[in-house]
């Protein structure tokens, strides 16, 4: 009993809690954390601890012998070390949690420290001493013969700052804390009186668990004292290893259901009808996404999940805002007050058209509701906020000034390459014709080149230009066209006439 630490799956209190790591004498149950105590240092005696009264009378059970078995005497370090508000035990509390339950479960490792200790004020400080330290990871003050600090703030005076600091934090707690409505005592635990069917909220319990069968792989398991380790060989015999495994089996079942009934407490899962209540306000789009976001709650508290989706809700609004406005600039709507004219009338003439669906159909009423139903945009109010709010400008952007469209100016005939006659295509003869602007066709009859081959050239040609600042020499464009260097020259030429290609030659 030596040692006891808050499990990992224990529902965290809410608001600060004392927490943290405590020790209990092993005699008396009396709590030893802030006192001397006094530890076994056999490795039979793991978690050993006993009280100084307790010491002295030389009292023991189970394995310890006080006569043979070493001991040390263990003081708390309870004097700052590197921050006068911190205590050196409550840094090796800091360290030790980080290393169990890693950087950024700043809730746990606070739990883990105890002392009311916030997971934002454990955050700040081990940035704040560790992190930003010109000695990291090292605090500034890690040289152990600097005792400026502890010999500047006596033992008393930090005891009392750390007593009324966690006083301070209970006041705070209690003045906030709503007196819960008394339950009936007489329905408390029936499982039919809380709106999650099979839950008994006077007992926290459900009336089936997470892996309900967990105790029968060992309710019929005993322990004698005859078992155990093999004195002759140092090794434990076969049939107390395999009931070991069973029992580590039987304990990871139970920290996976005592896991599963903190999230269902801490993400408030019982309230059902609020919950549900919740969840018709949203439109699809929303539930889909939250629906999504929920693995994440597993390993995130209830506030931190509460802003992760809020957060990623507001992203998808924007986003929705975002291609609304593009839809409305594509109709060419310059005010919000045509776009929001345009969204009315685009919501009635769906319903008139979902209306008209069914209107000869001999089915009923609900399932051409339900019809109508899926038709129908849905939007969310956040939505439709970010683009007719009265706050927002009147219009979009400045009008649009088109200039007048210019004549096309006549463009000059390709001349022929005198070494190659000209082969008419035809769209049944040469495949992806229509695809070639009627320049390229024409320069694909003088230059006798099927549409394919030319394309791939194209292709070819435009990937080696973009390398090189869209420019290129005649002799590139000949050795990527690989064919004729009088129809591969022709080819650079057209393009360089285009636009499409710069002339790599000319300085």
């Amino acid at each position: 009993m030596g040692l006891i630490t808050k499990a990992k799956g224990a529902p965290r209190e809410g608001g600060g809690s004392g927490g943290g790591v405590k020790y209990i004498c092993n005699i008396c149950s009396n709590d030893i954390t802030s006192t001397v105590r006094i530890r076994c240092y056999e490795k039979q005696c793991s978690d050993y601890d006993l009280c100084v009264p307790c010491f002295s009378a030389g009292r023991s059970n189970l394995h310890h012998d006080p006569r043979t078995h070493r001991f040390q005497v263990v003081e708390p370090h309870s004097i700052p070390i590197y921050d006068e508000s911190w205590g050196a035990d409550e840094e090796l509390l800091l360290l030790e949690g980080l290393e169990q339950y890693g950087l950024g479960s700043w809730a746990d490792v606070a739990d883990h420290i105890g002392g009311y200790r916030e997971k934002d004020e454990v955050r700040d400080h081990y940035i704040e001493t560790y992190v930003n330290s010109a000695r990291f990871p090292l605090a500034e003050r890690a040289d152990p013969t600097d005792t400026t600090l502890s010999d500047s703030i006596p033992r008393d005076e930090f005891q009392a700052r750390k007593k009324r600091r966690i006083e301070e934090h209970k006041e705070a707690i209690s003045a906030e804390t709503v007196a819960p409505t008394p339950a009936k005592p007489s329905s408390a635990s029936v499982p039919s009186c809380h709106e999650v069917a099979g839950f008994m909220p006077g007992r926290l319990e459900f009336e089936t668990e997470y892996f309900n069968e967990a105790e029968e792989a060992v309710q019929h398991m005993q322990f004698s004292p005859d078992e155990g380790t093999n004195p002759m060989t140092g090794t434990m015999d076969p049939e107390t290893d395999l009931k070991m495994v069973v029992m580590s089996i039987y304990n990871d079942r139970l920290t996976a259901r005592t896991d599963r009934k903190r999230m269902i407490l801490s993400h408030n899962l019982l309230e059902y009808r609020k919950n549900l209540a919740l969840e018709k306000k949203r439109t699809k789009d929303q539930r889909d996404l939250f629906h999504k976001s929920k693995p994440f709650a597993r390993i995130m508290s209830h506030p931190d999940y509460q802003s992760f989706a809020e957060d990623l809700e507001k992203e998808q609004n924007l986003r929705q805002a975002i291609t609304q406005l593009q839809d409305w600039r594509r109709m060419r709507l310059a005010t919000l007050a045509q776009g929001e004219k345009y969204e009315s009338d685009k919501a009635n003439r769906l319903a008139k058209q979902a209306s008209a669906l069914g209107q000869f159909d001999r089915l009923a009423n609900t399932i051409r509701s339900s019809k109508q139903t899926a038709l129908l945009p849905e939007t969310a109010p956040a939505v439709a906020n970010l683009t007719t709010l009265p706050s927002l400008p009147i219009r979009l952007s400045a009008p649009p000034v088109v200039p007048p469209p210019e004549p096309p100016t006549p463009r000059a005939s390709l001349a022929p390459v005198s070494t190659i006659t000209p082969a008419p295509l035809q769209a049944d003869t040469a495949p992806d014709l229509q695809l070639l602007l009627p320049a390229e066709r024409e320069l694909c009859v003088k230059l006798r080149l099927q549409p394919k081959s030319y394309m791939a050239i194209k292709d070819e040609v435009f990937r080696e230009a973009i390398k090189g600042e869209g420019k290129l020499k005649k002799k590139q464009v000949r050795e990527l066209a690989r064919v004729d260097t009088t129809k591969g020259g022709r080819v650079f030429e057209f393009m360089v006439e285009e636009g499409w290609l710069g002339n790599g030659a000319r300085v």
